[in-house]
């Protein structure tokens, strides 16, 4: 009896070594399992702002003998957050990893616009086993509305200028808006908004956190006066809607006349000679003219110079006298003949229409006469020579 008692203990030893043994070996294979596939990203813990989005670079390492197919998923994404995982241009869900070799994926999440402050975290899985914690520190609040924004809100210019602003028009929401545009602009000026760059609009449409480019071009009176003029500028939808203010300093307008002192606009020039007019060039803008310079429209072979060729400068509401020299072709015909000068700036110019008779040389008048008496003078030799007989 006691040795039956002695046997059965013992079958009890061995058994418990047994299973023992089993639970060792099996946690030595998990173990082996885990350190064969590893993940590594050096971003473990990154701090973003609502609606961004987060790229990992994550290296998938064999580290065995042989071909690994692994699976590959993320748990523990709070609820409206979104994720791929890609390898290349491809989305993937499972990769083969050559012996002792690593390949490369791409994990995208997307941070939601409505998102509470605080600290998240979520996994990347490798098979069962193998887990990747990730955190990600959210530094503010989520917004829910409409940012309108440019580099340049303040331009100078003359009144005759357009004064173009870049803006950009984000859609800080969670859904598709469709934006009305408006201006408060001064009496008489101009506002016109393009997207696109090229193609005038009143209303856009902007999808969910996405932005939309904007130029607003301004175009102001000719005669307004000099001053900083504020125009706010709306873009309003339904839901939200946003304000931005832009500011136009006016410098002044430009304009020029071209003219002579007794106002006529037309002389006369013998054929081959030259004739001096005195020009009087006017400002009449409210802004000084600087640079100011000068050429003409001519008929074939005719020349004209200018004394001074430029004026460095004619304040506003003053006069400058210049002399243009006329030269006509020698060749030219008797008749009337147009001359155009022109006065220009980067800013303005101006022209004046100048009407020149060619008139025939006096020596071929006498010319003329003389030939006449000769004919005279022959018909009556020839009547006294001829006439008696």
């Amino acid at each position: 009896m006691l040795a039956f008692v002695l046997y059965v203990i013992s079958l009890s030893w061995i058994g418990y070594g047994s299973v023992s043994m089993g639970t060792v070996q099996q946690a030595s294979d998990t173990a082996h399992t885990a350190a064969a596939i590893r993940l590594y990203t050096p971003y473990m813990r990154i701090s973003v702002h609502p609606g961004q989005t987060i790229t990992y670079s994550v290296d998938v390492m064999n580290n065995t003998k042989t071909i690994k197919n692994v699976d590959l998923s993320v748990t523990g994404l709070p609820r409206g957050w979104d994720h791929s995982l890609k390898s290349g241009n491809w989305e993937v869900s499972q990769i083969a990893i050559l012996p002792n070799q690593k390949e490369t994926i791409t994990l995208q999440v997307t941070v939601p616009l409505r998102v509470n402050k605080g600290i998240y975290r979520f996994y990347l899985h490798a098979g069962n086993t193998v887990v990747l914690p990730l955190t990600v520190v959210v530094a503010q609040r989520g917004v829910y509305k409409t940012a309108f924004t440019t580099d340049q809100p303040n331009l100078e210019g003359a009144a005759n200028s357009t004064f173009t602003f870049n803006t950009n028009l984000q859609n800080a929401t969670a859904d598709t808006q469709l934006y009305a545009l408006d201006a408060q602009v001064p009496p008489g000026w101009d506002i016109a908004f393009k997207a696109n760059g090229y193609k005038q609009v009143a209303s856009v449409l902007v999808g969910p956190n996405a932005t939309q480019n904007l130029t607003i071009e301004v175009h102001p009176p000719d005669q307004v006066p000099a001053g900083t003029y504020k125009i706010p500028v709306m873009a309003s939808s339904g839901n939200t809607g946003a304000e931005l203010e832009l500011a136009v300093t006016i410098t002044g307008n430009y304009g020029m006349s071209l003219s002579t002192p007794s106002g006529l606009l037309s002389t006369d020039v013998t054929a081959g000679s030259q004739k001096t007019l005195k020009i009087t060039v006017t400002n009449t803008g409210s802004a000084s003219l600087k640079k100011i310079t000068f050429n003409a429209s001519t008929p074939t072979n005719w020349d004209v110079t200018f004394d001074p060729k430029t004026i460095d400068e004619l304040p506003p509401g003053k006069t400058a006298d210049l002399r243009a020299t006329i030269k006509a072709d020698k060749h030219a015909i008797a008749g009337d003949y147009l001359v155009t000068i022109r006065a220009s700036t980067q800013e303005t110019n101006a022209k004046a229409d100048f009407r020149v008779t060619v008139k025939t040389p006096m020596i071929w008048g006498w010319v003329g006469v003389l030939i006449i008496l000769i004919a005279l003078g022959s018909i009556y030799y020839l009547f006294r020579k001829y006439g008696r007989r």
